[in-house]
Formats: C-alpha cells, sequence, structure tokens
C-alpha cells in the first residue's frame, strides 16, 4: 500500500501542526523553524499561540498546505526529536 493510501486526507490540504513545550523555552521559534523546513512560506497569520491556564506551558499551532503524507511524517518525526518539544500532535 502506498503511503498515499495509508491516509485519509487528500493532499494538499490545509492541516494544522501543534507542538505543546514549557512557555520559557522559546518554542514558539523553534516550533516554525522545524516546520518552515519541510513546508517553506509560512505566513505569521498561520501561527497561533496558546498558553496553558497556568502559564508554564504554551501549545503552538502552525496551519501549513500539507502537500504528502510523507510530509507530515518529516514534520512530526523532527518535532518529536527536540528535547524541548514535549508533545507534537
Amino acid at each position: 500500500m502506498s503511503d498515499e493510501q495509508e491516509t485519509l486526507f487528500e493532499f494538499p490540504c490545509r492541516y494544522p501542526i501543534k507542538a505543546m513545550g514549557r512557555a520559557d523555552s522559546g518554542l514558539e521559534t523553534l516550533v516554525v523553524e522545524i516546520v518552515e523546513r519541510h513546508a517553506p512560506g509560512i505566513d505569521e497569520t498561520a501561527v497561533s499561540v496558546q498558553p496553558s491556564s497556568g502559564g508554564k506551558w504554551i501549545s503552538v499551532t502552525v496551519v501549513i498546505e500539507a502537500q504528502s503524507k510523507p510530509q507530515l511524517d518529516a514534520i512530526y518525526r523532527d518535532l518529536s526529536a527536540h528535547e524541548l518539544i514535549a508533545w507534537a500532535l
């Protein structure tokens, strides 16, 4: 089965990438840099940041125009591998 058949998404499509980590870690810049390696040309309006209720954590969401499942897999692999990123969804 090909990668294109292993997903319910039809590419290209708008797809939100979310990563979470400590609020004091410079996470927003880091997440955008990692995602942009795989999806160049991210517009600043495609990035949103949400702090946790206690302020200890933040989530960064970047909406991209996803081209393929391998592209998404590579983004999540790089996000998950970084020590400052606690979770990637």
